[in-house]
């Protein structure tokens, strides 16, 4: 029970990366809150941990929206009575050039990748700075450290992410806040599965996502969620600002 009396908020939770440290997290003593837009996998996911014994409820939300944000941090400590880590993992992927990336995409996904950890942030560290202790964990990407073709939003929002941890990092070391980014590498997800689609060929696209590991294969949301677990644990209480690549070697 490594995560035993701890709440902890986790965005882009119905599904990936996110339920599976839900889950996780779960089977470890947290208490979750979890967070998506996606109503309905959000609740199956609630409604999952607490038949297997756990604390959880689901909540909807827009994280990129300010309003949203208040309200997900007001619910989480109405319903749990305190606060205690905040994963922000909701994510976008657009595929492009930056010639072929419209406005309206590049401004969803530095909204959806970026500015929803500004505002969990900005909502969560004063809550933190006066109980005198806390831990953010956010969801960076492998290809903020080694660029692939046609991402040029998705991996500049993804640098940002990085750039965004160090920064606070540093800022709250002296306040028991401790702040830490994931980089996963191509983890076999449902979203995955779903930009596969748009592929002519899907099950050629796949093979080149997997042709490019080091490894030989896609990683687990599951074996991401042993990160994230470590990170937001007491185990860690040394690490702060680190960037863990959870990649298979893709950004050797």
């Amino acid at each position: 029970m490594r995560l035993a009396g701890k709440v902890a908020i986790i965005t882009g939770a119905a599904a990936g990366i996110g339920r599976a440290s839900a889950v996780l997290f779960a089977q470890e003593g947290a208490s979750i809150a979890a967070v998506d837009l996606d109503r309905d996998g959000n609740e199956a996911l609630a409604s999952e941990i607490l038949r297997a014994g756990g604390r959880a409820v689901a909540i909807a939300g827009d994280v990129s929206q300010a309003a949203d944000v208040r309200r997900i941090v007001r619910q989480t400590r109405e319903h749990f009575g305190k606060l205690d880590i905040l994963f922000n993992n909701a994510g976008t992927v657009v595929h492009g050039k930056i010639h072929e990336t419209t406005e309206e995409e590049w401004d969803r996904t530095t909204a959806i990748n970026v500015k929803s950890m500004y505002l969990l942030c900005h909502e969560v560290v004063p809550i933190f700075l006066e109980q005198g202790s806390g831990v953010i964990l956010n969801t960076s990407s492998a290809t903020a450290l080694r660029s692939v073709t046609d991402r040029v939003a998705y991996s500049t929002s993804k640098g940002a992410v990085i750039a965004l941890t160090r920064s606070m990092a540093l800022d709250y070391v002296k306040n028991n806040i401790r702040v830490n980014c994931l980089c996963p590498g191509t983890i076999d997800t449902p979203s995955l599965a779903g930009r596969l689609l748009a592929f002519a060929d899907p099950v050629e696209a796949r093979k080149r996502f997997v042709d490019r590991q080091p490894m030989g294969r896609l990683g687990t949301a599951e074996e991401v969620a042993q990160a994230a677990l470590y990170l937001v644990s007491d185990e860690a209480a040394f690490v702060t600002g680190t960037v863990l690549s959870v990649d298979g070697g893709f950004a050797i």
